[in-house]
């Protein structure tokens, strides 16, 4: 259920209206919007009379939300949410303008990450990617460095004052993460609610990606598992969903972003390199999400992709994203101009 308040509603009346709605056994989030101010109840609203609430004079609207996700819920909060990120460069804001993501899908050395989040810096990324812990449809496959891959990650962190974003798979690994910035729940773990409920208790920003055959309902859905615990510094990631197509590695659902927009307040970034597992159609991916709303991008580079020992065909050169950063920013900036007119 959603109580929006009146603009200017007294602020004495505003606080015993929400200690009256916590006695009815629902926990209650108030969104300082820029003109209303909205309450968002959680939990069994049955018992509560709508007519009741919307007959006070400090209450604007009362309506009951069908969506089963509620805080993940664009009407649960009219305003866009922007996750924020700790930087030594300076906060990185999620939401606000376009954020790159770059770095190797694995964390191979130190030599190796430390170049790559040079360049990536360089040309122009804000957040530093790194696979540690890495799951892998073959169990014979390369399944990472794990927490040395962490420790080299964070390395690479204190050469460049990047934020880092890596993928977790399990609960019982939370503690290597401490000094992560952004945890990533991977495509294979987005229904792992185990996982999301522990998740839910930390405060760090969340990067949650969609499954590759998740409906975009199940994936606020997956959102809410963490925010019912309390964190609501979550990313969604849209990265592509397994259809009959064979020419590309998933099928990326651009329309996803926009559709996710109206539902949600949640920022949403793409990431262009699993969804198409080519580096040559990474570029006008990423500009795609550029031109329909995203927020940013998350892209693959390796300083030597013929030789990566994860997803080289996907990844772009340092070269190749410097000259992708110009090429997406170009589309970002004339789709803000376009939408001004």
């Amino acid at each position: 259920m959603v109580v929006v308040i009146k603009n200017q509603a007294n602020e004495e009346r505003l606080v015993k209206l929400i200690d009256f709605l916590k006695t009815q056994g629902v926990s209650v989030h108030e969104s300082l919007g820029h003109f209303q101010t909205v309450l968002g109840l959680v939990g069994d609203t049955s018992r509560i009379d709508i007519d009741t609430i919307a007959g006070l004079d400090i209450v604007e609207t009362v309506k009951r939300i069908s969506e089963p996700y509620k805080s993940a819920n664009r009407k649960f909060h009219p305003d866009d949410t922007v996750v924020t990120v700790p930087s030594a460069n300076g906060d990185v804001k999620i939401g606000e303008g376009f954020a790159f993501i770059a770095g190797p899908c694995s964390i191979e050395s130190e030599e190796q990450i430390i170049s790559v989040a040079q360049s990536v810096k360089k040309a122009g990324a804000q957040l530093l990617r790194g696979g540690a812990f890495k799951p892998r449809t073959s169990p014979y496959a390369f399944q990472g460095l794990r927490s040395d891959g962490i420790k080299l990650l964070l390395e690479a962190k204190k050469a460049t004052g990047m934020p880092i974003v890596t993928e977790i798979m399990d609960a019982s690994h939370l503690d290597l993460f401490a000094d992560v910035d952004v945890i990533q729940v991977g495509a294979r773990n987005m229904q792992n609610f185990e996982l999301l409920k522990e998740l839910g208790h930390t405060r760090k920003p969340i990067l949650l990606k969609r499954g590759l055959a998740n409906t975009i309902e199940e994936l606020l859905m997956s959102a809410e598992y963490i925010m019912a615990g309390g964190n609501e510094n979550i990313i969604l990631c849209e990265r592509g969903i397994r259809t009959f197509e064979t020419k590309t590695r998933n099928t990326l659902d651009i329309s996803a972003v926009p559709v996710l927009h109206e539902l949600s307040h949640l920022p949403v970034i793409i990431d262009p390199s699993h969804a198409c597992g080519k580096s040559g159609l990474v570029l006008p991916m990423a500009m795609a999400a550029a031109a329909c709303g995203a927020e940013g991008v998350m892209i693959e580079v390796h300083n030597d992709p013929a030789n990566a020992l994860c997803d080289g065909p996907q990844s772009l050169t340092p070269e190749q994203f410097e000259s992708a950063v110009k090429k997406v920013m170009c589309v970002f900036d004339a789709a803000q101009a376009a939408l001004q007119m």
